[in-house]
């Protein structure tokens, strides 16, 4: 077969197997990656044979790399690093440092590798855990904006951010034991003569390139200027002794503080997902089922020292930035898997002969079967605690962690009502309740958003409303009602748990994230839950009934017997035994409240308004 038509057949090859074997890990709820990995193994040399030559895949692969790379240094902004503030700077930065050191002596010592460089290396591939798989979790379990999520992001971000640096100082790695101080010195000198280079070139040079090719308003020449660029800059690094990969990432960063960053990055994604299933199918063809299966035990351990290692070292990073024990679990159970990236480490790594072909196949099986088990430990992680809590003795260093941090000195405490959460539906309600003249006191966990209510002297406790002491403390039993509308539906269902226990006849509304949650809520003894997209429903339907000529009094009866049943005309698949209002009970007071805080809730959701 000739060589430029065996190349094609290749390529249509892998991308199937690929795309089909991506299809079955979605249907099986597992991290699409794996697919690809799976694709690769069944077509590869170790697998079918199918594809012998991998020269010209792994060349094509190679973009993957450098798209990959280059997307992410687009999505990284200052903006975000901002965000990050301590915990992220601080923790993501001890956590890589602790997981290289540790990594580094305890391989060394057992004979996992035969020198401290590749012990230093073997670190620094454990210490990078999965933005992609990570952030999915948090988006499908709608925890992306809570306490534990922002912690799980700011993490990851700074893990990200050093993969640049790992990249920049990979290749002096390669060189003899006694020249190594030396080379690392000279890659991380090169690296900042480069980054002063590149903040001059993304200050005063691509701005204006790119404003002058976005004039001529053909998307074609702007991607083809984007690609000159992107892979200009990585062959300029490759000359200069770092990695493409390296430039790559850098290229991304100097476009992402651009405006037109969001663009870039529209016309870069779909190219970047086609090269990176090229790449990852590429590490899957180098994966040797056989040697998998005979070291499958060996492989299994691995993943519960690295598992367990992980968990070891980020809990108490957390709990050193007063995080209660409860967000530290659970942000140690989020990060316990070998990121994605860690393939494009580990394979420079096996090419600068850094790792032996056997670390390398041990690492790639170890990282795949970690990537597997996370979103279902994630999915997981409410019965573990529930289980924990139910434990007396972890019952007590739960609750003991959950002290409150911080009680402002206008605080009320008595005949208040109790705000859990300052999001932005809480900063609305709060702003109602003051401006109405009601105490109010807010319980709130982010220290930005503490830093806030001091700014605007609004009474709060800095602590976690999941916690019984933090509930104490606010004196919930001398509370009117309670609120409870914060970004994590396993720490409502804490709260509503804990208020009730305190307080039994507390008047609680609290705001569901899911179906299961509004049952759930209601049954912990909340008085009033709202679900904000059914919200959204009942007030684009209000206005358009209205429009229709139907009449005020009929359709507030109808959206009453809907909140009345517990939205369950708009769940299909449930039940609902509660009965419908009829016209007399079209008044009843009770219902006020909770219509009211529906329609602040629901200010929630874009396009939903009170009409």
């Amino acid at each position: 077969m000739q060589e430029d038509f065996r190349l094609i057949v290749d390529l249509v090859l892998v991308l199937s197997v690929a795309c089909g074997g991506g299809l079955l890990a979605a249907r099986l709820n597992l991290p699409v990656i794996l697919g690809y990995l799976c694709g690769g193994i069944v077509v590869g040399p170790m697998g079918l044979g199918l594809i012998k030559e991998l020269i010209q895949v792994e060349t094509l692969a190679q973009f993957g790399v450098a798209f990959l790379l280059f997307a992410l240094g687009v999505e990284f902004s200052l903006g975000q690093l901002k965000k990050v503030q301590a915990i992220g700077l601080g923790g993501g930065t001890l956590q890589i440092f602790s997981t290289i050191t540790l990594t580094a002596i305890v391989s060394t010592a057992i004979g996992w590798v035969t020198t401290p460089v590749q012990g230093i290396f073997l670190g620094a591939i454990l210490s990078l855990s999965s933005t992609a798989v990570v952030l999915r979790g948090l988006m499908e379990s709608n925890e992306s904006e809570s306490v534990h999520g922002q912690i799980m992001l700011s993490i990851l971000i700074v893990q990200d951010l050093a993969l640049g640096l790992m990249l920049a100082v990979l290749p002096a790695l390669d060189q003899p034991s006694d020249a190594i101080a030396l080379a690392v010195v000279k890659a991380l000198l090169l690296m900042a003569l480069f980054a002063g280079g590149a903040i001059t070139a993304g200050i005063w040079i691509i701005p204006p390139l790119l404003k002058a090719v976005a004039k001529t308003e053909s998307r074609e020449l702007f991607l083809l200027t984007v690609i000159v660029l992107c892979f200009a800059i990585a062959l300029l690094t490759e000359y200069l002794g770092l990695s493409i990969e390296m430039g790559a990432f850098v290229a991304g960063l100097m476009i992402s503080e651009v405006e037109y960053a969001d663009q870039t990055l529209s016309y870069v994604e779909p190219l970047r997902d086609v090269f990176a299933t090229l790449f990852f199918a590429a590490i899957g063809m180098l994966i040797d089922p056989l040697f998998l299966w005979q070291h499958l035990e060996l492989i299994l351990g691995l993943v519960a020292i690295v598992m367990i290692g992980k968990f070891a070292i980020v809990v108490p990073l957390v709990l050193v930035f007063k995080y209660p024990l409860r967000i530290a679990i659970t942000v140690g159970l989020g990060l316990v898997q070998i990121g994605e990236f860690s393939f494009v480490l580990a394979s420079e790594g096996q090419i600068l002969g850094i790792v032996s072909r056997q670390v390398y196949l041990l690492i790639l099986g170890t990282t795949a079967v970690t990537l597997i088990v996370t979103p279902f430990l994630m999915k997981a992680t409410p019965k573990i605690l529930e289980l924990l809590e139910k434990a007396p003795l972890f019952k007590t260093w739960l609750n003991r962690m959950d002290i409150p941090q911080e009680i402002s000195a206008n605080a009320n405490l008595k005949n208040h009502v109790v705000v859990c959460g300052y999001g932005r539906v809480g900063q609305n309600i709060v702003h109602l309740l003051l401006a109405k003249g009601y105490p109010v006191l807010v319980i709130e966990l982010s220290e930005a958003k503490v830093q806030l209510m001091r700014d605007r002297h609004i009474p709060y406790i800095y602590g976690n409303c999941a916690s019984e002491l933090v509930l104490e403390k606010a004196e919930v039993q001398h509370a009117k009602s309670m609120v409870v509308v914060t970004r994590d539906s396993m720490s409502t269902r804490l709260c509503v748990k804990h208020a009730i226990t305190l307080a039994p006849k507390l008047d609680i509304v609290a705001r569901a994230f899911s179906d299961s949650d509004i049952d759930s809520l209601y049954q912990l003894g909340a008085k009033e839950v709202v679900h904000p997209e059914f919200e959204a429903s009942l007030e684009l339907s209000t206005h358009l009934l209205q429009s229709l000529g139907e009449t005020k009094q009929a359709i507030d009866l109808e959206i009453m017997n809907v909140r009345n049943r517990r939205y369950a005309d708009l769940r299909p698949d449930l039940v609902c035994p509660l009965p419908i209002l009829n016209a007399s009970d079209y008044l009843e007071p009770s219902m006020g409240k909770g219509l009211e805080l529906a329609d602040t809730l629901s200010s929630e959701i874009p396009g939903s308004s009170k009409q």
